[in-house]
């Protein structure tokens, strides 16, 4: 598809980093980005590995870090479970039990334990497929847990509410999109919530009204927040729309929906089975949102014209690319986009223009980690446990693929210089020299 608005983004120029801690699935800036230097590109048993630690089940719920302390979630057996790892030696510190009745999806495709887990020094916040929200503090005290499911409604979704919350200031921000997946039945439960995050306590809940239809109505994917100075908003994704949310009150600020055909934006025929997993890329000045299956990626123009029904604005569209990745987040950094594709495949486009610049292969599986971009390079890994590095430059330049040996379906991650690495069976502290 033709680029339908050129637009110009000085706005991509990158901006100093939380360099140590890592307290949320993408990252201190939100954007799965890191400032450290001389990550290794590949490691093996006895090669730049400072530690390896077993881990009760296979989750793919990507760790936070803050200092000395590593927190990730699990299963163990039935048991879904927050624990703290030290970040020297690996050793657990604690292990909580937070709720029961764990449910493993398709394989490779997670389990109740995908949402990852978010801190800020002091607490720690995990939520779970089940439904279940906890706040622990760093030392494993539990503060607060409740049930969103008997707060906000019934969850009816196919795989689990696997959608992570939004930790940003003193609230957590959560999107509960789902709903019956039958062809006659047009209930809506789909519902924006902010919570305190030190009480649990709801500060507003707002329904988030939708057409969609069957599977369409489920949202796998994870809200994020938008600042740029002059505004900010919480984007939600899924439902075949994206809106932005008002922090303060949780209205609807703006709507681009029509991304499930046939439309202007992706001319295929409508798809029940259209759920999105993939969570939108947001960095000031753009947000590019991904679809899925065979849907386009779309990117939004933020200016004082994204507001209310944008679906028809040519002024907020930037660019529509007729592929999307299905799991992985789309990563903007210095005037570039890259899409992993769930074959393996990285696309990289310029973000002002969405002109594709590669669109390589790296290696043949299946990928549902979002790339990690630190150092100049991206890194990110597939279901039967390859790591793929890539040059993140204007040309296709792969580093290496390696193996591993164990699936991996967490997003990879850096903290003070060392990179983290969740599988199925282990998490794994790494850094050169070793």
């Amino acid at each position: 598809m033709k680029h339908i608005l050129t637009i110009v983004l000085p706005f991509l120029l990158a901006a100093p980093l939380m360099a140590d801690n890592w307290p949320t699935w993408r990252g201190p800036r939100h954007d799965g980005t890191a400032t450290a230097t001389g990550v290794p590109t590949e490691w093996k048993e006895g090669h730049n590995i400072a530690w390896r630690t077993p881990l009760p089940g296979k989750a793919g719920a990507t760790p936070c870090v803050w200092e000395e302390r590593i927190f990730l979630t699990s299963n163990d057996g039935d048991d879904l479970v927050v624990m703290a790892l030290s970040t020297q030696d690996g050793a657990v510190l604690w292990k909580r039990t937070v709720g029961s009745g764990n449910q493993d999806a398709r394989a490779g495709e997670g389990n109740s334990a995908s949402p990852s887990p978010s801190t800020d020094g002091v607490h720690v916040w995990t939520f779970f497929g089940t439904g279940i929200l906890a706040c622990h503090t760093v030392d494993g005290d539990e503060v607060w847990k409740c049930d969103v499911g008997e707060r906000f409604g019934r969850i009816d979704i196919q795989f689990g509410m696997t959608s992570t919350p939004v930790l940003d200031g003193d609230a957590l921000y959560l999107q509960l999109i789902h709903g019956p997946m039958k062809l006659d039945d047009q209930t809506r439960t789909g519902k924006v919530v902010k919570l305190d995050k030190t009480t649990g306590k709801t500060i507003w809940e707002v329904e988030r009204t939708t057409d969609a239809q069957f599977e369409c109505k489920h949202s796998y994917a994870s809200p994020g927040i938008y600042r740029d100075g002059d505004r900010e908003f919480l984007v939600v994704h899924g439902a075949d729309c994206t809106t932005g949310h008002a922090l303060g009150d949780g209205r609807e600020l703006w709507r681009f929906g029509h991304l499930n055909g046939p439309t202007g934006t992706n001319p295929k025929p409508h798809d029940p089975t259209f759920r999105f997993v993939a969570s939108p890329g947001i960095v000031p000045g753009l947000i590019v949102v991904p679809t899925a299956k065979g849907g386009p990626t779309v990117a939004l123009h933020v200016s004082d014209s994204l507001a209310g029904d944008c679906s028809e604005k040519q002024e907020v569209i930037g660019w529509v690319q007729p592929r999307t990745p299905d799991v992985s987040t789309p990563l903007i950094n210095d005037g570039l986009v890259w899409l992993l594709h769930n074959d393996g495949k990285l696309q990289c486009l310029d973000a002002a223009t969405g002109e594709e610049l590669w669109f390589e292969r790296t290696h043949t599986g299946q990928h549902r980690t979002s790339p990690l971009l630190v150092d100049g390079r991206l890194y990110f890994a597939s279901n039967d446990g390859w790591v793929s590095v890539v040059n993140a430059g204007r040309t296709f330049d792969l580093v290496g693929s390696f193996e591993v040996g164990e699936a991996i379906t967490a997003s990879l991650i850096v903290a003070d210089g060392v990179l983290y690495v969740r599988s199925s069976d282990a998490l794994y502290a790494v850094r050169s020299g070793l």
